[in-house]
């Protein structure tokens, strides 16, 4: 058997300083964008989208807490009373599924807010209501979107479903 020399040192030394860098900018920004999180109040809608003359709620905060919930699925999960499990964890989005005594539901979270409106594009195909917040939206039984929205935040979105109305031509 031959043995293996031990490999060669890269001629780039490491530099703690540099490896900070990241945190350090991640940090900085978190701090820049936090105060544009929290003072968020408007849902965004300029008129011009397919909701166009659709009333919707002036209020997103959540009026016990007073912010809206950030897109972090075990935030928002943990605001909910529950701890959720991971069932999508990919670039465009991350969605867990929480269990509790009142419900199942999905929480779904994006990386940026044009992912989030890709996402609910799509879910008109099936229509119900869900809580939409910035970069994220719950998939709750209505009954209990009022209490969600209390804890949470956001503004409660009818998507129109594909097919006749129930009780309509």
């Amino acid at each position: 058997m031959s043995q293996q020399q031990p490999s060669a040192r890269s001629p780039r030394r490491h530099h703690p300083a540099r490896a900070q860098r990241p945190r350090a900018l991640a940090a900085a920004g978190a701090l820049v964008v936090l105060p544009l999180v929290i003072t968020a109040c408007g849902g965004g809608d300029d008129g011009k989208g397919a909701d166009r003359g659709k009333a919707a709620p002036s209020v997103t905060a959540a009026p016990a807490a007073g912010v809206v919930a950030p897109a972090k699925v075990e935030v928002i999960a943990g605001l909910t009373g529950c701890k959720a499990k991971i069932r999508i964890d990919a670039d465009e989005l991350r969605q867990g599924l929480c269990h509790t005594k009142k419900a199942d539901y999905l929480i779904t979270t994006f990386p940026e807010e044009r992912f989030k409106e890709t996402w609910l594009k799509e879910a008109r195909v099936y229509g119900g209501k869900y809580l939409v917040g910035t970069r994220w939206v719950v998939s709750v039984k209505p009954a209990l979107l009022e209490s969600f929205r209390a804890k949470l935040g956001g503004t409660i979105r009818e998507l129109r479903g594909i097919g006749p109305k129930p009780g309509g031509r």
